[in-house]
């Protein structure tokens, strides 16, 4: 209940602020959008490589999951062991691969930092996560710097399919360079 309860003051606070301010999620225009098209939100705590908790303006905070990328977990967990045997290696590289991609996203938005969000057609995933493009101050995509510098892979989950070509080239690149985590497999 507590959740549900979260997820509807979520998606009021995005309505109301798109409805009062005359903004709207829109889909990019140019390789840059401006950082008005998109919701400030300033990052309070950074979880893993691809989750955060970030502020809005109203004080309302909101737990905000990276679209189209996933990074190595960086604890113990169901998913860690399913990576691990997945991709054949131990989990204990796992964590350390999620180690490093946490402390790169750490680096890029550290506590305080004003990041811009833009969702794409799914808000929400199954866990009240708010799903968005995440835009550094610099205007740079936290997505696709993160696949660039090879600390995270394409994960694709559709309907949210809006820079998924990219992220895949983003990826090979990065891997064919031997960028980040690549180097290290």
């Amino acid at each position: 209940m507590r959740r549900l309860i979260s997820f509807l003051l979520v998606a009021l606070v995005l309505y109301t602020y798109y409805n009062l301010a005359g903004a709207q999620f829109k889909k990019p225009s140019s390789e840059k959008q401006h950082k008005e098209e998109k919701v400030p939100c300033v990052v309070v705590k950074v979880y893993d490589g691809d989750t955060f908790k970030c502020r809005f303006e109203n004080g309302e905070e909101v737990r905000v999951r990276l679209i189209g990328v996933d990074t190595p977990e960086s604890r113990r967990n169901k998913k860690a062991y399913r990576d691990a045997r997945r991709q054949g290696i131990s989990v204990e590289e796992i964590i350390y691969m999620g180690k490093k991609a946490s402390a790169f996203t750490k680096s890029l938005i550290p506590p305080g930092t004003t990041v811009y969000l833009e969702t794409d057609v799914q808000m929400f995933d199954k866990y009240g996560r708010l799903l968005a493009y995440v835009y550094l101050p610099d205007g740079r995509m936290l997505n696709e710097v993160l696949l660039k510098e090879g600390y995270a892979t394409v994960y694709t989950v559709p309907p949210n399919v809006k820079y998924a070509e990219r992220f895949v080239k983003l990826q090979r690149e990065a891997m064919l360079k031997g960028k980040g985590l690549w180097g290290e497999r």
